[in-house]
C-alpha cells in the first residue's frame, strides 16, 4: 500500500516537472516572437541589404556595400563611347548629288559600362545600371534611332516635290518584359502612327490631291550629228538627183516648278546643216530658236496649300517620329525595369530554395544519426529523404527560372552575344525600389499627368492636324483644271553664201547674217519674235473619282476624331487600371508579410517543441516548407508591387522623369547623366 502510494506521488512529480519544462519553453518561444516580428517589420520599412554584399561595420568608418563599390568603379572607369550620329548628306561638290551616300557602319560592341560591372566572373548590376545599359545597348532602341534620320530624309524628299514614303513608328518592348516585342510597349497604341506611314492593305486618302511636279530644276541637253543621202525623183526641187545633207543639231531645255504651281520652261534649239543642193542660197545654213514658257494653274493645283501638302505631312511625320522615339525609350526602360524586378524575384527565390534544401539536408543528417541510435523509426528518415528530393526539385526549378531571368536581362542590355557574358551570373544589387510619388496622387491628377506627358497623345493630336490639312488638298482636286499660259520666243537664221549656188547673182544673195554670232543676235533682238498667251480648260464630267476620294477623306477625318477621343478614354482606363493594380499590389504585400510572419512564428515554435520532444522533425520540416512558401509569396508580392509602380509611371507618362533618363542621351546612345 505504501509502495503504491509512493509510485503515484513519483509519477505525479514527474508529470509536474515535464509540464513546467514545456510551459517554460512555450513562454520563451512566445516572448521571442514579438521581438522577431518587430525586427521583421522594421526591416521591411528600411531598404533591404543588397545580395552578396558585405555587412557594414558597427564601429568606425562604415564599409561601402558591394553595390556602392560597383557604382563608384563604374563611374570612375567608363571608357568613352562613340555617340550615334547620322547626318543628312550635304556637300558643295557639284557632282555629290549624283553619287550614292553612305551611312556609318554599325557599332555592335557592347558598352564599356558592362565590363565595369563584372567582378569575380559575375555581373553585379543595379536598376540604374540596367537602365543605362539598355539605353546604350538595347537593339530595339538602336534600330529606332535610324527612324530619326529617315524622317529627315523623307522631309528632304518632299521639299523637292516628292511624296512621303512614311516612317515606321511601331514600338517594341524587350524580350521577357510584359508585352515584349509587341507594338505599343503596353497600354494603348497611338492612332497617330498611321500618319507616319504605318501601312496596311487598305489605301489611305492621306496626301490625295492634284499631281505635284518636282521642284528640283531639270536640265535636258540633246545633241546629234546626222548624215543623210536621199534619191530625188524631181531634181527641180533640190537641183540634184542625189541629195546629201550633214546636220549638227542640239536642244537645251531648262524646266522648273514652284510650290505655287507655277512652271517655267526655257528652250534653246540650234542647227547647222550643209547640203550639195545648188539651189540653197546659204551653205551651211544656221538656225537658232529659243522660247520661254510660263504656266500657272488657276483652279485645281493652284497655290501653296495643295503643292506643299507633302512637305507639311513630312514635317508632321518628323514630329510624330520624335514622339514615337520617346515612346520607344519609355517602352525600353519600362521593359528593363520589369525584367530587373523579375530577376530580383528569381534571385531571392533561389536563395530561399537553397536555404530550404540546406535545412532539409541537415534534418536528414540529424535523423540518420538518431536512427543509428535507434531513437527514431526508419520511416522518419524516409520522410526526410522525400523532403530532400522535393527541395532539390524546387531548387532546380528556381535555378532554371533564375537562368531565364538572367538571359532576359543580358539580352536587354547587350548588343551582341558574348559567350563569356552568357555564362556569367547576374546579381541584382537593388532588392527594393524607391517610393513613387504617384502612389499618393488622386486619380484626377494622374489622368491629367497622363494627358499632358504621354507621347501617344501628342501623336494623335498631330495625326488629326494632318487629316484636317489634308482635306484642303483633296477639296482642291475637285475643281476643274484651268491653266493660264504664255510664251515668248525668237528665231535667228543665216549662214555663209553657198559657193555652188547656180541661180544667178540676183537669187544667190541674202541679207541674213553669215556668222553664228550674227544669227544669235537676230534670235534675241526681237527681229523675228513669237509670243502667245492663252488658257486650257479640262473639265472631268461627273467627276466621280475625285468626289469619292473627297468624301472618303471627310469620313477618315471623322474617324480620326473618334480615334482621338477613344485614345483619351483608353488612357483614362489605363491610368485607373494601373492605380488599381498598385493598390492591389500594396494589399498583397501586407497579406504576404503577415502570412510570412505567421509562418516564421509557427516554424520557431515547432522547432522549439521539437527540442523539448513534443514535436518530431517531420513537423519541423512541414513548418519550414510552409515558411519557404510564405517567403516566396512575399517576394512575388514585392515584385508585383515594384512592377505596378513601373506601370503607373508608364501610364502617366512619367517614366523618363522618374528614372532620370535624358532623351538627348537616348538619341546619342550614350548615357552622360546617370539615371
Amino acid at each position: 500500500m505504501i509502495l503504491n502510494t509512493h509510485k503515484k506521488n513519483l509519477a505525479a512529480a514527474r508529470l509536474q516537472a515535464i509540464a513546467a519544462i514545456l510551459l517554460l519553453g512555450a513562454n520563451q518561444a512566445f516572448a521571442a516572437v514579438p521581438q522577431q516580428a518587430q525586427a521583421a517589420q522594421s526591416g521591411s520599412q528600411q531598404t533591404q541589404p543588397t545580395p552578396d554584399a558585405p555587412s557594414t561595420a558597427t564601429t568606425g568608418t562604415p564599409t561601402p556595400t558591394l553595390a556602392q563599390q560597383a557604382q563608384q568603379l563604374a563611374q570612375q572607369s567608363i571608357s568613352p563611347q562613340r555617340p550615334f550620329h547620322v547626318s543628312m548628306p550635304h556637300s558643295h561638290n557639284p557632282i555629290a548629288p549624283y553619287r550614292p551616300s553612305t551611312v556609318p557602319e554599325l557599332d555592335l560592341n557592347n558598352s564599356p559600362r558592362l565590363a565595369n560591372l563584372i567582378r569575380d566572373g559575375k555581373i553585379y548590376i543595379s536598376l540604374n545600371d540596367a537602365i543605362a545599359l539598355a539605353i546604350e545597348d538595347n537593339l530595339d532602341l538602336a534600330s529606332f534611332r535610324y527612324n530619326l534620320p529617315t524622317a529627315l530624309a523623307d522631309l528632304a524628299r518632299t521639299k523637292a516635290g516628292g511624296s512621303t514614303n512614311g516612317v515606321n513608328t511601331s514600338i517594341s518592348s524587350p524580350l521577357g518584359a510584359v508585352g515584349g516585342s509587341s507594338a505599343g510597349g503596353g497600354g494603348a497604341v497611338s492612332s497617330g502612327a498611321a500618319a507616319a506611314g504605318a501601312g496596311g492593305l487598305v489605301q489611305s486618302t492621306l496626301g490625295e490631291g492634284t499631281f505635284v511636279n518636282p521642284f528640283d530644276p531639270v536640265l535636258t541637253v540633246k545633241g546629234y550629228v546626222d548624215h543623210t543621202k536621199t534619191q530625188e525623183l524631181n531634181t527641180i526641187v533640190v537641183g540634184v538627183p542625189l541629195l546629201e545633207t550633214n546636220t549638227i543639231a542640239y536642244t537645251t531645255q531648262y524646266t522648273e516648278y514652284f510650290p505655287s504651281g507655277t512652271g517655267i520652261q526655257w528652250t534653246l534649239n540650234g542647227q547647222r546643216q550643209t547640203s550639195n543642193s545648188p539651189l540653197n542660197i546659204v551653205d551651211p545654213s544656221i538656225t537658232l530658236y529659243w522660247q520661254v514658257y510660263v504656266a500657272q494653274p488657276l483652279l485645281a493645283g493652284f497655290g501653296f496649300g495643295t503643292n506643299e501638302r507633302w512637305i507639311r505631312i513630312a514635317k508632321r511625320n518628323l514630329q510624330i517620329t520624335d514622339y514615337a522615339f520617346k515612346a520607344q525609350v519609355v517602352a525600353t526602360v519600362t521593359g528593363v525595369e520589369d525584367i530587373y524586378w523579375d530577376l530580383v524575384n528569381a534571385y531571392e527565390d533561389e536563395q530561399i530554395k537553397e536555404r530550404s534544401l540546406a535545412y532539409t539536408n541537415q534534418t536528414l543528417s540529424d535523423d540518420q544519426k538518431q536512427l543509428e541510435l535507434k531513437a527514431i523509426p526508419a520511416m522518419q528518415v524516409m520522410t526526410d529523404q522525400a523532403a530532400v528530393a522535393a527541395a532539390e526539385g524546387n531548387l532546380t526549378i528556381s535555378r532554371t527560372n533564375l537562368r531565364a531571368a538572367e538571359f532576359f536581362m543580358k539580352n536587354a542590355i547587350t548588343k551582341a552575344d558574348d559567350p563569356t557574358i552568357d555564362a556569367m551570373s547576374v546579381i541584382p544589387l537593388d532588392t527594393k525600389g524607391i517610393s513613387d510619388p504617384n502612389e499618393s496622387k488622386s486619380i484626377d491628377d494622374l489622368i491629367a499627368e497622363a494627358e499632358k506627358n504621354r507621347p501617344d497623345v501628342s501623336q494623335d493630336q498631330i495625326g488629326m492636324q494632318i487629316a484636317r490639312e489634308n482635306l484642303k488638298a483633296v477639296n482642291n482636286a475637285l475643281l476643274p483644271q484651268l491653266n493660264a499660259y504664255g510664251f515668248f520666243g525668237g528665231t535667228g537664221n543665216g549662214g555663209p553664201l553657198n559657193p555652188n549656188c547656180n541661180q544667178g547673182p540676183t537669187y544667190c544673195t541674202t541679207t541674213l547674217p553669215s556668222t553664228t554670232p550674227g544669227v544669235l543676235q537676230d534670235a534675241f533682238n526681237y527681229s523675228a519674235p513669237e509670243y502667245q498667251v492663252g488658257f486650257t480648260l479640262n473639265v472631268t464630267l461627273r467627276n466621280r473619282i475625285q468626289k469619292a476620294d473627297q468624301f472618303r477623306a471627310q469620313l477618315a477625318f471623322r474617324q480620326s476624331q473618334i480615334a482621338y477621343e477613344q485614345q483619351k478614354k483608353t488612357i483614362r482606363f489605363d491610368v485607373r487600371n494601373s492605380q488599381f493594380a498598385l493598390q492591389q499590389a500594396q494589399g498583397r504585400i501586407e497579406a504576404a508579410q503577415k502570412a510570412r510572419d505567421l509562418a516564421q512564428r509557427t516554424f520557431d515554435i515547432t522547432k522549439q517543441e521539437q527540442k523539448l520532444g513534443a514535436k518530431s522533425s517531420v513537423d519541423t520540416l512541414i513548418a519550414e516548407s510552409a515558411l519557404a512558401i510564405a517567403e516566396s509569396a512575399l517576394y512575388v508580392a514585392q515584385t508585383q508591387y515594384e512592377k505596378a509602380k513601373v506601370d503607373i509611371d508608364r501610364a502617366t507618362g512619367e517614366t523618363l522623369e522618374r528614372t532620370g533618363v535624358s532623351i538627348d542621351d537616348a538619341k546619342a546612345g550614350i548615357v552622360t547623366h546617370a539615371p
